[in-house]
C-alpha cells in the first residue's frame, strides 16, 4: 500500500471512530437522562427500529419513489442545463439573451417557488420534477458557461487549424476542456436536489422518504422517524460516493496530482 493509500485510509478510519464516539456519548447521555429520551431516543434503540425496517422491506417503495422523482428531474435539468451553458458560453448573442432570466431566477431561494409550483401543477409529481429541476439546473448552468469561457484558446486554435468544424469544435476540444466544472457543478447539485425532493415530499404529503420522516414526527414515532433520517443519509452519502466514483473515471486526468 502506497503511502498516500495509506495517509487516506487512516483519514477515513479517524472520520468514522469521529461518528462512533458522537453515538456512544449520545447513548450515554441519553441513558443517564441528560438529554431526554422522548425527543432524542439512544442510538442503539434507533439502530434496532432501523433494521427491523431494512428486515420488512418497507424502505423499498418510499426510496424508491423518491429515487424515481430525483433521478428523471436531476437528469432532465443537468442535460438542459449543460446544453444551455454551451451555448451561452460560447455564442455572446446567446448569452445575452438569456443572462438577465438566468440572474433573476437564479438567486431565488427555490423552497419560495412552491407556493406558485403548488397552484399551477398542484401537489403531484409534476410540482416536484419542477423544483427538483431548478434547483440542479442553475448550478450546473453557471459552471458550464465558466467551464466553457475557461477553455484554452490556444486549443482553439489549433483544433482549427487541424481543419475541425465548429460542431467537432464544441464536442472535442471545448467540451472535454470543461468537463471538471460541469461535474462540480453537477456535484453540487445532487445535495441540492436531494433537499428539495425532501422538502417537495414534506409539502405534497404524497409519499416517499420526506412524507414518511414528516408523519412518524406527527404521529409522535420518534425512534422511526430517525430511522428514516438515517436511511435518507446512507442515501446521500451513497448517491455523493457513486458520483465521485464515476467522475474519477471520467475525467481521470483531473485526479493524477492528487494521487
Amino acid at each position: 500500500m502506497s503511502p498516500a493509500a495509506h495517509r487516506r485510509l487512516l483519514e477515513r478510519a479517524l472520520g468514522a471512530l469521529t461518528i462512533v464516539a458522537l453515538l456512544v456519548l449520545v447513548e450515554v447521555l441519553v441513558r443517564t437522562g441528560v438529554l431526554k429520551r422522548a425527543l432524542i431516543p439512544p442510538p442503539s434503540v434507533v439502530a434496532e427500529t432501523l433494521a427491523g425496517i431494512l428486515a420488512s422491506g418497507k424502505a423499498l417503495a418510499p426510496l424508491g419513489e423518491t429515487l424515481t422523482i430525483f433521478c428523471l428531474a436531476y437528469a432532465t435539468a443537468c442535460a438542459l442545463a449543460v446544453g444551455l451553458g454551451l451555448l451561452m458560453g460560447r455564442f455572446r448573442p446567446v448569452h445575452d439573451l438569456f443572462e438577465p432570466l438566468v440572474e433573476f431566477l437564479r438567486p431565488l431561494p427555490k423552497p419560495a417557488l412552491l407556493p406558485p409550483l403548488i397552484l399551477f401543477l398542484g401537489i403531484g409529481d409534476a410540482m416536484k420534477l419542477t423544483i427538483i429541476g431548478l434547483g440542479v439546473f442553475f448550478p450546473v448552468l453557471i459552471n458550464t458557461v465558466q467551464g466553457v469561457r475557461g477553455t484554452d484558446p490556444v486549443m482553439i486554435d489549433v483544433a482549427r487549424t487541424f481543419g475541425h468544424r465548429p460542431r467537432n469544435l464544441m464536442f472535442k476540444v471545448i467540451l472535454p476542456s470543461a468537463l471538471p466544472m460541469i461535474l462540480s457543478g453537477m456535484r453540487v447539485s445532487l445535495g441540492l436536489g436531494l433537499i428539495l425532493v425532501v422538502i417537495a415530499e414534506m409539502l405534497a404529503g404524497t409519499g416517499g422518504v420526506g412524507y414518511l420522516i414528516l408523519d412518524m414526527q406527527r404521529s409522535f414515532k420518534v425512534p422511526q422517524m430517525y430511522a428514516w433520517i438515517v436511511i435518507l443519509a446512507v442515501l446521500g452519502y451513497a448517491l455523493n460516493a457513486a458520483f465521485v466514483f464515476a467522475e474519477r473515471r471520467v475525467i481521470h486526468w483531473s485526479f493524477v496530482d492528487a494521487r
